[in-house]
């Protein structure tokens, strides 16, 4: 299905289009998630767990839960929901990404329903579903508010909602902008918007106006002598992720 809403931002669509035969190049453009990746999923996987009640040490600890994948890119996070059992939806606005997302899953033996769609789409359409991840997608939407207020439509009832996304102050801007574009070259110049970042209690106030639940919120933070990622409950500076819950 086309998208249409005015939550896409043609712009941003572009700027992922130029770059998805890179998805799963782990020293090209989208290295900086490569290197995220591991974290990020630590954080998605215990809040599901905790959230439904499963045993993260059992084979596809994740079955018969529907989760969508909105701003899916290439399937750095859609495959690995597959492989736990998840019967997962890979959605994106930027029609480039699903090839290179469609064949590494088939190359990779998963089944992923991959979709050139957006949020406000699925969510006229009626699909439901017990996960959402929205993780590094609201800072380069047109409307944040109206983004998350399909994301909550989108979900079941006691649905989990992860949403991630980049704080807005001068850190972010030394971080995000300066030392990822300009000086580590990790991502082209003007992937990101300083302006577009969005501040932790901005998301909040996002998300509860959408009618959800914060129930959890915790920093991505980078050390550049380690060379790694971890998560943090206390340093939401530059890189952060929330879980919200539909109410039943």
């Amino acid at each position: 299905m086309q998208a249409t809403d005015t939550t896409v931002d043609p712009s941003e669509i572009a700027k992922f289009e130029a770059m998805a035969s890179e998805w799963w190049d782990p020293n090209g453009k989208f290295k900086p998630l490569h290197m995220l990746n591991p974290c990020r999923l630590d954080y998605i996987t215990s809040q599901i767990a905790a959230e439904f009640g499963r045993d993260l040490a059992a084979p596809e600890p994740f079955k018969g839960l529907r989760l969508l994948d909105i701003g899916c890119g290439g399937g750095l996070l859609s495959e690995p929901m597959a492989r736990l059992g998840a019967t997962v939806v890979g959605a994106d606005a930027a029609a480039g990404n699903l090839p290179v997302a469609r064949i590494h899953a088939e190359k990779s033996g998963l089944e992923i329903d991959y979709r050139h769609t957006a949020a406000e789409d699925l969510a006229a359409a009626g699909e439901q579903f017990d996960v959402v991840l929205n993780m590094e997608v609201i800072e380069h939407v047109a409307d944040p508010q109206g983004f998350m207020n399909a994301c909550q439509q989108l979900l079941k009832p006691g649905g989990l909602l992860l949403c991630s996304t980049i704080n807005r102050n001068p850190k972010s801007f030394m971080m995000a902008i300066v030392g990822a574009e300009m000086i580590m070259r990790w991502l082209p110049r003007g992937t990101h918007e300083w302006n577009k970042f969005i501040t932790p209690d901005e998301l909040y106030t996002l998300i509860e106006t959408a009618g959800l639940t914060p129930v959890d919120r915790k920093g991505f933070v980078f050390n550049p002598i380690a060379w790694s990622w971890s998560i943090s409950a206390r340093d939401l500076n530059v890189n952060y992720v929330t879980a919200s819950i539909k109410a039943d």
